[in-house]
């Protein structure tokens, strides 16, 4: 009598088919700098960066918590991928990097070709969005670890800057405006208090409709996570000078914002400036949030955030007009006070 690894729970045969399936979708982000195909060891990618006269790699690496659960309850994998690279990429252009490619990490009960394939679609989308190539990968099956329903996914971001031209809120000062980009919903954080809430202590379905939802609830949780990119670089290339840059990810306003502030300065934001999406405001009321709770769990209606000299701001917001994105004038640099972010 003998075994088998397809005994074991894994399948090899399968893996090696959905890499061929994946193919066309990671090859679709390459550039002229990615030197490997897909399948091998390693990925090999450029690193001459002549335009630049000190080049700095800048990594990032993250997931998506338990949105997971949103996708897999839904039986829609498609968007997930999207959030994987933006929760990594959104982290390195804080810091003026351009996105140069993305490795993925997939781990899975059972290899289910069409759901990874969905699952990898996203990926290479979000590459695209992001203006970097998926140079790589790995998807491996944790028979007798993860039920054969489960997959979990994790990735990693690299990025390029010129160092003199590092962005790292050192020079934020008293007087500065900060600029808010949209997000397009809850992203990627606070996933477990959601579903704490509103599935099982309240007990709806994803298919709840809200009367201030466009979408039901299902549709509107899984909304991918806002890829950042063209918004920033669009205002570096157009001259604007970036003083410090804040993505809004778990820890919301009161975690994230202090962490490229200089020790003398605070910031006071003004809720009442931008458009609350409802989603926000349907959490708090189903759970008697206290105001504080929802804004250091999420991002409240604000994917990223942007520090400019006042003189720069309407310019800033003029440009990203341009290329058809909403932004607003939330809050000021003030001189530090007892608390680094008022939010009134």
């Amino acid at each position: 009598m003998s075994i088998s690894y397809k005994d074991a729970g894994v399948d090899v045969h399968a893996g090696n088919l959905f890499v061929k399936k994946i193919a066309p979708f990671v090859r679709s982000t390459f550039t002229e700098k990615v030197l490997t195909d897909i399948g091998g060891f390693g990925a090999l990618y450029d690193g001459s960066f002549k335009e630049m006269e000190e080049p700095v790699l800048v990594s990032g690496t993250d997931g998506v918590g338990t949105k997971l659960k949103i996708a897999q309850m839904m039986n829609k994998h498609d968007t997930i991928g999207i959030d994987a690279v933006a929760m990594c990429v959104n982290d390195i252009i804080v810091n003026g990097a351009k996105p140069l490619f993305f490795l993925d990490y997939i781990s899975c009960g059972k290899l289910d070709i069409d759901k990874m394939t969905d699952i990898v679609k996203g990926i290479a989308e979000g590459c695209r969005q992001a203006k970097c190539s998926l140079v790589g990968g790995e998807t491996a099956e944790h028979p007798g670890i993860m039920k054969e329903d489960d997959y979990d996914i994790a990735g990693f971001a690299v990025g390029v800057v010129d160092k003199k031209k590092i962005i790292d809120g050192r020079n934020i000062s008293h007087g500065d405006i900060i600029i808010g980009l949209p997000s397009s919903g809850i992203h990627s954080n606070g996933f477990s208090l959601v579903r704490k809430l509103l599935l099982e202590k309240k007990g709806y379905a994803l298919t709840q409709k809200f009367s201030d939802l466009s979408e039901n609830l299902g549709e509107t949780l899984l909304k991918p996570t806002v890829i950042y990119v063209d918004q920033i670089f669009h205002l570096l290339s157009n001259g604007i000078d970036i003083k410090g840059l804040v993505h809004i990810t778990g820890g919301g306003f009161y975690e994230n914002i202090p962490r490229i502030l200089p020790d003398t300065t605070s910031v006071k934001i003004d809720k009442n400036s931008y458009p609350l999406l409802p989603i926000f405001k349907i959490i708090q009321r189903e759970g008697n949030i206290e105001e504080r709770e929802m804004y250091t769990t999420f991002n409240m209606g604000i994917g990223m955030m942007i520090f400019v000299a006042r003189d720069l701001a309407s310019k800033a917001i003029s440009l990203l007009k341009e290329i058809n994105y909403p932004a607003y004038t939330i809050g000021e640099v003030i001189n530090r006070d007892s608390e680094k972010v008022i939010v009134i």
